[in-house]
């Protein structure tokens, strides 16, 4: 009995010590998900008026957006990081992720290209700097693969130095065998889980004849990012507004806690209605559908 008291009061003594240091950690619910679009979905209009675009996301129901396409020339549509970052506060926005062309650093260790992204990542306030793309040159065998997955682990390390993480966005070639082996399969294996995250696109993912549920679970908190992006049911070259589509993305969304689930970003790269009435139709199905039925651990 003796022994059991004296058990109990050092598991009482080293609580203390942990809600003394780290109180959130006894906050066992996490923090609500937003809401966010990936901004290539408004490719065709964003170049011509930035801050015009993003009043209209925040009215179609966004809280966050992903960006693409920065370059240290031109920034964001203009717009420096730290001008994107007062624009989007402007609309009650914000931006957690972005995505960077590191077709450089990737085939040849570019790493001028690697830490303007970092610096404009940084600056714009996001956490996530994502390679949205490879070049086809570097996925032609198996010692490709690994490379690649070395590759995002030294880019992994620099975003890490800097506070940020490190995120991979996949499309369907990933899923395409070369000798037996899928790019996919490699980077998951060979990558850090410490140094890089997963962004599944879940329309990728089913035009490739995967099952995003079962990459999940077998690959447990690697996929803090997902592009919500839906399939059109007559016509799966396309898209279409989430909840009209034929992925069931309740099903995907109970899956939130295994995946690590940290940030949802709606895409969608053709549109059958006017953009502004489309995405905000997409935004209305993930806020009163998809949110309140989510699972998150």
């Amino acid at each position: 009995m003796t022994q059991r008291r004296d058990f109990l009061k050092q598991v009482s003594v080293a609580a203390a010590a942990v809600a003394c240091a780290r109180p959130e950690l006894l906050l066992a619910a996490p923090a609500p998900l937003k809401i966010g679009l990936q901004l290539y979905s408004l490719r065709e209009t964003i170049g011509q008026d930035v801050k015009k675009t993003l009043a209209k996301v925040a009215q179609a129901g966004y809280q966050e957006v992903e960006t693409y396409g920065y370059s240290p020339e031109k920034h964001f549509w203009g717009l420096t990081p730290p001008e994107f970052k007062a624009a989007l506060a402007a609309q009650g926005l914000s931006t957690s992720s972005g995505h960077y062309d590191l077709g450089g650093f990737m085939s040849g260790g570019n790493e001028q290209q690697l830490q303007a992204a970092i610096a404009a990542a940084k600056g714009c306030g996001q956490t996530y700097v994502i390679v949205p793309y490879l070049d086809e040159k570097l996925r032609t065998s198996v010692a490709d693969f690994k490379a690649v997955a070395a590759r995002l682990n030294q880019a992994g390390t620099q975003c890490k130095a800097a506070g940020l993480q490190l995120g991979y966005h996949n499309h369907d070639f990933e899923f395409k065998p070369i000798g037996g082996t899928m790019l996919y399969d490699v980077l998951l294996k060979e990558t850090d889980p410490k140094l890089v995250d997963f962004e599944m696109d879940m329309y990728w993912v089913v035009r490739a004849g995967q099952d995003p549920i079962k990459l999940i679970q077998a690959h447990p908190r690697r996929f803090p990012l997902w592009h919500v992006k839906d399939m059109d049911k007559a016509k799966p070259e396309l898209n279409t507004e989430v909840g009209a589509g034929s992925i069931d993305f309740r099903k995907i969304f109970a899956q939130a806690g295994t995946a690590g689930l940290q940030h949802i970003f709606m895409e969608q790269e053709n549109f059958g209605m006017d953009a502004y009435q489309s995405i905000a139709q997409s935004a209305a199905y993930m806020k009163n559908t998809l949110l309140p039925a989510l699972k998150r651990g």
